[in-house]
């Protein structure tokens, strides 16, 4: 597929672009040195994984009201991304705080309920494959997921404001102070953001592509058994 090669071209310069930003062009933090440029790989991470589990909630809610098909696998693939990313910032996160706070992991309220999201959604993608083992299948595995997809992205607004409903350690980018980063930190971030987007959908697409893929062979393979 050439919009797909396009797609991943664009995907590749930019995430090299970006990280000529993080190490050539944004200055180096005066208080944690160069571990805080994890900062500008953690927050796309983090923010691509919310993006994919709202992706989760939209096509849920789509299949709840007409039985799509395709929003069945487009909650799927978002889901695997998102969990993959999330998981990937909880790693990152927990690497810049053992070098912030000289521990790998503290009990703080953004970390907690992003690692509830993580284990909700993970769930889910169990509760998608349940049908190879025996479990539910078809369309009634489809609405199931459907409605905890939809129900599961009640954490994701928690986890965006945990930071500010509770006491967290951990930082709040987006106050009112900008989050005491100098412009080049800010102009890194969003070139980061940018590219890890192109990189989510590239990987979007191609898995979305995958499913519809698995969809109709799995139809041909019904009908050659009825046949």
């Amino acid at each position: 597929m050439p919009s797909i090669r396009i797609l991943a071209t664009l995907a590749v310069l930019a995430l090299a672009v970006g990280q000529w930003f993080i190490w050539a062009y944004a200055p180096v933090e005066e208080t944690m040195g160069l571990v805080q440029k994890i900062f500008y790989i953690h927050m796309p991470l983090a923010w691509w994984a919310l993006v994919s589990f709202f992706v989760v909630f939209a096509a849920s809610i789509r299949h709840l009201m007409t039985r799509s098909a395709a929003s069945d696998i487009l909650a799927g693939a978002a889901a695997e991304l998102g969990v993959l990313l999330s998981g990937l910032a909880l790693v990152s996160g927990s690497i810049w705080g053992r070098a912030a706070w000289n521990v790998w992991w503290t009990w703080d309220p953004r970390l907690t309920t992003t690692l509830i999201m993580w284990f909700v959604y993970a769930g889910y993608l169990v509760l998608r494959g349940s049908s190879a083992g025996g479990g539910l299948g078809g369309e009634r595995r489809a609405m199931v997921c459907a409605v905890l997809g939809v129900v599961a992205f009640l954490d994701v607004p928690l986890v965006f404001y945990s930071a500010r409903i509770w006491r967290s350690v951990h930082p709040a980018v987006l106050a009112s102070q900008g989050g005491g980063m100098e412009p080049e930190m800010w102009h890194t971030v969003l070139v980061n953001l940018a590219a890890f987007g192109l990189l989510w959908l590239t990987l979007l697409v191609l898995r979305f592509g995958l499913g519809r893929a698995e969809e109709r062979a799995q139809a041909l393979l019904l009908a050659g058994r009825e046949g």
